[in-house]
């Protein structure tokens, strides 16, 4: 199975990259995982709402430059469904087993993503109601990829 991460931007922070390479070493044994990143757009302090539109446009275009066709999509959305890690680990293993052999999860930029992106999404996932730093977003999708394998696996997983 090939998981891609594509995301928006770099992470800057040592502690965060430390994290999401930890996840990538653990993934390793049980997926082809590749990261992804694109491009973000400065958003001006008191940007307007045609602004903001505009950056998330052009962020998207960057985004859906690099996904394929046979790329099975999940867009990370405030208003997707909600999983939980069995959940997600069952629509993992069931996507694999239809023959969808490359999963791709999209994290937006700090405006999201742009409705080009959510449209061409096969699923729409939230991970919760709240909004994290997309930066920070990395590092809890890696890990419940992660604990999804786990469980797909039948071994131990922190519950």
């Amino acid at each position: 199975m090939n998981i891609t991460i594509y995301c928006v931007g770099k992470v800057k922070e040592k502690f965060y990259r430390d994290a999401i390479d930890e996840y990538a070493k653990r993934l390793s044994r049980y997926c082809k995982l590749s990261i992804v990143e694109v491009t973000d757009e400065k958003t001006p302090d008191n940007a307007s709402p045609v602004e903001e539109a505009q950056i998330k446009e052009k962020e998207g275009q960057r985004l859906l430059s690099k996904i394929s066709d046979s790329t099975y999509l999940i867009a990370l959305a405030i208003n997707g469904k909600g999983l939980s890690s069995p959940e997600l680990a069952d629509k993992i293993n069931s996507l694999g087993l239809s023959g969808k052999s490359n999963i791709g999860f999209v994290i937006g930029g700090s405006l999201g993503l742009s409705d080009e992106v959510l449209k061409r999404a096969d699923y729409k996932l939230s991970f919760s109601a709240m909004t994290f730093p997309h930066q920070l977003m990395r590092v809890i999708l890696l890990e419940q990829v992660y604990r999804a394998y786990r469980i797909i696996s039948g071994e131990p997983y922190h519950k």
